[in-house]
């Protein structure tokens, strides 16, 4: 027991977490973090008077034979005081509360970037309909410019967190919730699903992408081009009779458009990681994924198609061109 304690102790010192909301990097975080401090703070406080006073009492009201303690049952002061003080402790911490929750769920600013996150089981779908714009699991975002999330569940209850930038919000299906925030350097900022919702909740991880305006401009440019076709080969077959089933590939005629409930493949190659950030984008992991979804994530709702050595490379070399 002293050992697991000493390893938690010594965990809490570690320095440079990427997801660290006590290292605040944009100034949504730092309002909640000050918010937090002070808080914490008069925690601290109450903590200190009432545990001194608790100890001070049994010190001096000790047992000691022959001697019976003063009797203070129905002191009207004494009742009041402790009934009244927590009362405006209470308050005092309401205020810059209450101030902090309405500053920060107002509506989008005028030059605010919007974007849609919905939450599936496991990963999640980004869309920009301004731009018109699917992706999945990285929200790319302007430096120094507000960002608007409208958030929303396909299946179950979510939470969105991205500790170093905002605080969480839960994604309800049928309900849509707002979250704002911005990140004034670039950057990437890990963020993950904070809501259990299933067998691989702890693989439903995302990442926000902070970069100068003229390079977000160069990748929404990228962005909104249509993907090259696959060659008219048995891979052609693969991709459009089976992959396209349930993912979209703008540009590549197939089933997609009829149902989605996959992440849209159009730019597969350009993005950091797979299955949620569950892997590298590399070809040994795309192809590790393809050989056994299930097996790789746990509940993963991509069968194991038993697809053949030849098959992999070549979907392997088709999707990483996808860029």
């Amino acid at each position: 027991m002293f050992v697991g304690l000493l390893g938690l102790l010594l965990a809490a010192c570690t320095a440079n977490l990427p997801q660290d909301s006590l290292d605040p990097a944009g100034p949504v975080a730092e309002r909640q973090l000050e918010l937090f401090t002070l808080v914490f703070w008069i925690a601290v406080a109450v903590f200190v008077i009432v545990e001194g006073l608790l100890v001070f009492a049994m010190i001096r009201f000790r047992h000691r034979e022959g001697r019976e303690p003063r009797q203070i049952h129905g002191n009207t002061r004494l009742e009041v005081a402790w009934t009244i003080v927590p009362a405006v402790i209470l308050a005092g911490i309401a205020v810059p509360t209450v101030a902090t929750i309405f500053d920060l769920s107002r509506g989008p600013a005028e030059n605010a970037i919007e974007i849609t996150v919905t939450g599936h089981q496991w990963w999640w779908e980004v869309e920009y309909r301004e731009e018109e714009i699917v992706t999945a699991n990285e929200i790319h975002v302007p430096t120094d410019r507000p960002v608007y999330l409208t958030l929303t569940s396909e299946d179950v209850i979510h939470s969105f967190w991205v500790p170093r930038l905002a605080g969480k919000q839960d994604l309800v299906p049928g309900h849509t919730e707002a979250l704002s925030f911005s990140a004034p350097e670039p950057g990437t900022y890990l963020g993950t699903c904070t809501e259990y919702c299933g067998l691989s909740h702890a693989n439903m991880k995302f990442r926000v992408i902070a970069q100068e305006p003229s390079e977000f401009e160069g990748w929404v440019r990228d962005q909104t081009q249509d993907a090259a076709a696959p060659p008219p080969t048995e891979i052609e077959q693969i991709v459009t009779g089976t992959c396209m089933s349930c993912h979209q590939i703008r540009g590549v005629e197939g089933l997609a458009e009829l149902s989605q409930p996959a992440p849209d493949l159009t730019h597969i190659g350009s993005r950091q990681t797979l299955a949620a950030g569950l892997l590298e984008n590399d070809p040994d992991d795309l192809a590790r994924w393809l050989r056994d979804p299930p097996a790789v994530k746990p509940g993963s709702l991509m069968p194991d198609y038993r697809l053949t050595e030849d098959q992999i490379e070549a979907l392997v070399e088709f999707l990483g061109s996808l860029e």
